[in-house]
């Protein structure tokens, strides 16, 4: 057999089995035909949980359907993302900075706590919104995590009050349980290696 032959037989087996690929995934995809506003949750200790999320923000923009953002810890500092929207998207997408830093940084738990209540007043005043049809919850995990706020009313209120076709994402190591249980999408971002592990500090473009 000529190795031209060769390839040729190459070629139609590899056709055949991708037409079959196919045709079984056309099958399936033709199930899917329902649409939700999900809760989606993004955890896990590696890097990449409000990146992603803000990915998904950025794709609304892009396709001119409103949406908001409610940040919960970080406020310290500028970032390119808030930045941004701010000076560019402030029309489609609503930016809210409610925190002030990591609690180690303010070192005054009563005033951290009374930030992440308003920054929840702000997140359900922006669900309860129909017109928003994503609402970011950034780094609302660490405030539940640390009972700023209470995980059963964060729950509650996405199941019953939440709009149907709005999605919500929330982001934050450290998931609390029943908020994974209720999500309808869950990622846990897994660290392998972290520059900072190396004497290497957070770096504009990478971090913020």
């Amino acid at each position: 057999m000529s190795d031209d032959t060769a390839r040729d037989n190459d070629g139609d087996r590899h056709a055949s089995k991708m037409a079959k690929k196919k045709a079984a995934r056309d099958k399936i995809m033709a199930t899917k035909t329902g649409e939700k506003g999900l809760i989606i949750v993004h955890t896990g200790k590696g890097k990449g949980k409000s990146t992603a999320a803000f990915g998904m923000i950025f794709r609304h923009i892009a396709h001119g359907r409103k949406c908001a953002v409610v940040q919960f810890i970080k406020g310290g500092m500028a970032t390119g993302e808030r930045n941004l929207i701010q000076e560019r998207f402030s029309d489609i997408c609503s930016f809210h900075t409610m925190g002030e830093g990591f609690t180690w940084e303010t070192q005054n738990k009563e005033r951290d706590i009374a930030m992440a209540q308003a920054a929840w007043a702000k997140a359900k005043e922006l669900i309860r919104d129909e017109t928003n049809t994503m609402v970011l919850l950034d780094e609302i995990n660490i405030a539940i995590r640390y009972d700023y706020i209470d995980a059963g009313e964060v729950v509650a209120f996405l199941k019953s009050e939440k709009p149907e076709m709005t999605h919500v994402v929330l982001t934050g190591r450290n998931a609390h349980e029943d908020l994974i249980e209720a999500a309808d999408l869950v990622t846990e971002m897994e660290l392998v290696k972290h520059p900072f592990r190396s004497g290497i500090k957070a770096q504009i473009g990478v971090e913020f």
